[in-house]
């Protein structure tokens, strides 16, 4: 079966998310609520999500069009809606009552053979369907999103004893190509997979931070980065998710887990939580949590509760011993001697037994259960990842030394780990204690699994070329934040080199590396450390040697596909916008920042905007729409949301391809390599009809007027003023005289050079460096 429309019931927070999500895909949805009690429009309660939707920050949709594709409507003039669509999502109220009413009455007027799946977290499958149809039964499954549905990649999915196998493989389909989800089987248990190890792990951390009287932001140090889980730590996390939710899903674990479950000895309210909770300290969205800002007088000034006294103190950064000197040996923070070592083990113990003694029961795997804790908690390693990094011996004498029982997985592993590479691939231990390969889907082609397999083809301190297979070479940036060096600039070459004509064994070439940020830009230390000893050569030869990298690549013999994901920033979007073909992950935050460090994009990326926006066919005809448009963008340094916001802003042309699911996102850049291969012809090189100086003066003009307004500072002035001279053609530009792109470049190393020797502009890059934030000065 094919879903090509869907609905959601229930219009609050994850169901309007839900339905933004759909529109994201490019699915329409229909989206019901309850009528309205007040007003003439009986659906305003559905509109007014979508209207808070538009609103919302971050955006829950990906571009701001896709609020069309959601048709809001209500529960008692609409439900003949429900006719037309091929999958209906219910996220009302967690009750099984008013949830089994819904069923019925949807039941009747609903497609025949279209799914139904509740988006709920705790209620058994078995107790929805109770007393539906048969009908019902065959067409019914849960999906559990995560919130935001948007950024959240984890989907659990459950299926029922008389659950469709079609219906279930068409939602799973759906949700992995289009929605871009993580799909992970679960059982039918409580919590499933993620919630089940998350509540239980929050908890424990919660307990053993007030038993050993550890402060909320050591707790959060130590939990967080050293264990790979995100810098929220877990008192922060409970901020982001709403301490007043934790009693919700406490109660509902409590109600339906085994009676035996290590969560209900874990289980304990503290006094401080409860009285914040009342107070209205609910979190992020409530007065603050555990962390708050406190604004009074004007200022933001960073506040932490006290977990024994209930009061806030001023925040300050933990200065622990054992975080700075141990590093990621996970080991040694679990065996400093002092309590946040104590905490550390504890912790670890607790959390990783608990995840270990419930395969099978919630899953088949350990497998799904490691994903369904990176993709739903944004873990690193998931439980059973994060025991190999212990040793399985180490950590079943730790569970001995806490008191706890020893996993049966973990004794059956008898000190083997649970994941090993065996002839390239990569295999995980079985509950019937034998290794088994991990199978990744159809489509799916990851840079960690060719890794595993195969040794680069060649490789420096910056970058790795990889053989990906069918004559197809791909680039990996290897730095820290993936910064561009000249050591990228010289990888650039070798695979230039390697591919020579691209009729030889290499055809094509891939962009591409499976890091949080395909590119931040420039390496601003290696700059900064220039600036300061006056190497003002190397600088020139940096900003010159990849200009001709770039500019290699975009006329080469052979077509070069970028495959981004997350932050492209700066150099990192010059050399995206010099590829032939984009294939932009969704969640893709494309941009050319260099104004904030009191720079101009050096490696073409003025160049190459000029040249979009003359191409583009809504840009009005003259000399100074185009150069208007570039500037504008450049100047603001506007940086697009989304990859669909990437193709307003010219970042991506309207044939740049997107990709929802980020882990089919190599594979989809290696067909378009090989397509674009079959029959590829360089592009013709681009001249520019610039007005000069007087183009550059109408440019000054709207600069000073943005400065009387106080929205341009002093630099911000002679930035923007290099870059306006680069965009009109400099001094000598004349329209009668076309201006090639040799010479557009040679300006923008001129500029990018005045920049460097400015006090502003060092004072910029310094504070950048500093406290990761644009300095306005």
């Amino acid at each position: 079966m094919q879903i090509k429309r869907a609905a959601v019931i229930g219009s609050g927070v994850m169901g309007s998310g839900i339905a933004a999500h759909f529109a994201n895909a490019g699915i329409p949805v229909v989206l019901l609520d309850i009528p309205a009690k007040e007003g003439d429009d009986r659906s305003a309660i559905a509109k007014g999500a979508v209207q808070r939707l538009l609103k919302t920050d971050p955006a829950p949709f990906m571009h701001p069009k896709n609020a069309k594709l959601v048709t809001p409507g209500n529960l008692e003039d609409d439900l003949a809606l429900l006719a037309d669509v091929d999958w209906i999502v219910e996220a009302i109220v967690e009750n099984p009552a008013v949830k089994a009413d819904l069923y019925r009455r949807i039941d009747p007027v609903r497609k025949a053979g279209s799914v139904v799946s509740s988006n709920t977290s705790t209620i058994p499958l078995g107790v929805l369907v109770e007393g539906q149809s048969d009908a019902f039964r065959r067409d019914f499954l849960i999906t559990h999103f995560f919130n935001p549905p948007r950024y959240m990649r984890l989907l659990e999915i459950v299926g029922g004893e008389a659950t469709r196998p079609d219906a279930l493989a068409a939602v799973a389909d759906v949700c992995d190509r289009a929605l871009g989800k993580g799909v992970v089987r679960c059982k039918d248990t409580p919590g499933f997979i993620a919630n089940r190890i998350g509540v239980y792990w929050i908890q424990t951390a919660i307990n053993a931070a007030v038993d050993l009287g550890l402060t909320v932001e050591e707790a959060d140090a130590i939990v967080g980065r050293p264990m790979g889980i995100p810098k929220t730590g877990v008192f922060g996390l409970v901020d982001l998710v709403g301490l007043d939710l934790m009693p919700h899903i406490a109660k509902s674990l409590l109600a339906t887990l085994p009676e035996n479950d290590p969560y209900r000895a874990a289980f304990r309210e503290h006094p401080v939580i409860t009285r914040m909770i009342a107070e209205g300290y609910t979190g992020r969205k409530g007065k603050g949590g555990f962390y708050r800002l406190n604004r009074d007088g004007g200022a933001k000034v960073k506040e932490v509760i006290d977990l024994s006294t209930g009061a806030y103190r001023r925040s300050d950064k933990p200065k622990l011993e054992s975080v700075s000197t141990v590093g990621r040996d996970l080991r040694a923070l679990a065996d400093f001697p002092d309590k946040t070592g104590q905490y550390a083990r504890r912790v670890l113990a607790h959390t990783l037994a608990y995840a270990a003694s419930l395969v099978p029961e919630i899953a088949d795997s350990i497998v799904a259960v490691d994903e369904g804790m990176r993709l739903g908690y944004n873990w690193k390693q998931g439980p059973f990842e994060l025991i190999d990094r212990l040793g399985t011996a180490w950590f079943a004498d730790l569970c001995r030394s806490e008191g706890i029982p020893v996993p049966a997985l973990v004794e059956q592993a008898a000190g083997r780990p649970f994941y090993r590479v065996e002839d390239g691939r990569l295999q995980h231990l079985t509950t019937a204690g034998l290794y088994d390969t991990v199978v990744r889907p159809d489509g799916v082609l990851l840079l960690s699994d060719i890794k595993r397999a195969s040794q680069p083809v060649w490789k420096n301190g910056s970058a790795s070329l990889w053989d990906i297979g069918d004559g197809v070479l791909c680039v990996e940036f290897t730095s820290k934040m993936n910064a561009l060096d000249g050591d990228v600039m010289a990888a650039y070459g070798k695979a230039m080199k390697l591919i020579g004509d691209g009729k030889g064994n290499w055809k094509a070439l891939v962009i591409h590396n499976e890091s949080d940020n395909f590119s931040v830009g420039a390496n601003l230390g290696l700059a900064l450390f220039a600036l300061n000893v006056g190497l003002w050569p190397q600088i020139e030869e940096l900003v010159e040697g990849g200009q001709r990298a770039y500019r290699a690549l975009k006329y080469a013999p052979f077509p070069v596909v970028s495959a981004p994901s997350g932050m492209a920033l700066g150099g990192g979007c010059e050399i995206l916008l010099h590829s032939d073909h984009v294939q932009a992950h969704a969640e893709t935050y494309m941009g050319l920042v260099e104004v904030g460090v009191g720079l101009i994009p050096g490696w073409g990326g003025c160049t190459e905007m000029l040249a979009r926006h003359a191409a583009n066919p809504r840009t009005p005809k003259g000399p100074m729409p185009p150069i208007a448009g570039a500037f504008e963008t450049i100047s603001l340094a506007k940086v697009a949301k989304s990859a669909a916001e990437a193709k307003d802003l010219l970042y991506l042309r309207a044939s740049d391809g997107i990709t929802m699911n980020r882990d089919r996102l190599l594979a989809d850049a290696k067909a378009k390599a090989l397509e674009l291969a079959a029959n590829y012809t360089p592009p013709e090189k681009v001249t520019y009809t610039l007005p000069g100086p007087n183009g550059r003066a109408a440019l000054e003009l709207f600069l000073e007027g943005f400065a009387l307004q106080g929205k341009a500072t002093p630099h911000d002035m002679v930035v923007c003023g290099k870059l306006a001279g680069i965009l009109t053609g400099g001094p000598k530009a004349d329209v009668t005289q076309p201006v090639t792109e040799d010479q557009m470049l040679a300006l923008e190393r001129r500029a990018f050079m005045e920049l460097v020797r400015t006090e502003g502009t060092i004072d910029r890059v310094e504070h950048m460096l500093t406290t990761g934030k644009p300095l306005r000065n």
